[in-house]
């Protein structure tokens, strides 16, 4: 990972085999990210997405081993027990039928590259478990 700061904005270039997550979670605790807006695109050779059921309060993932094409990377940093927590989704796409593979990102490994943009806020934001959907929500 290499990356470079403008005035609240981090411009992140990833290489090939770099775990995407990983990496956000590094930057996160180095550069002290308490609140931000995370942005991105580039490839993967591996990836797991899921979607949350809130009548079991669980995930449920999708792996794909492929070659993929990150089409839209969405999201944000917070904390949870003070911790740096990502909230990320990710659509990507088969290159050879362009069928797209989207949901809550839970890792995915850099296929050729990836360019991930992270927009600092002042302050920081918190997150608790909420009784009612499992879910861990902003404490705002």
């Amino acid at each position: 990972m290499v990356y470079k700061k403008f005035a609240q904005t981090f411009v992140i270039r990833l290489e090939i085999g770099e775990d995407l997550c990983a990496c956000l979670l590094e930057l996160a605790r180095k550069e002290d990210i308490g609140l931000a807006s995370v942005s991105g695109i580039g490839a993967s050779s591996a990836v797991e997405v899921g979607m949350f059921d809130v009548a079991t309060k669980s995930y449920t993932a999708v792996e794909n081993n492929n070659f993929l094409e990150l089409v839209s990377l969405a999201g944000n940093m917070s904390l949870k027990g003070g911790e740096p927590y990502l909230h990320l989704h990710a659509a990507l796409a088969d290159p050879v039928n362009h069928t797209v593979l989207a949901g809550h990102l839970t890792r995915l490994i850099v296929g050729a590259t990836a360019e991930i943009f992270v927009s600092t806020l002042p302050g920081m934001v918190e997150r608790s478990v909420c009784p009612h959907t499992g879910l861990n929500l902003l404490d705002i």
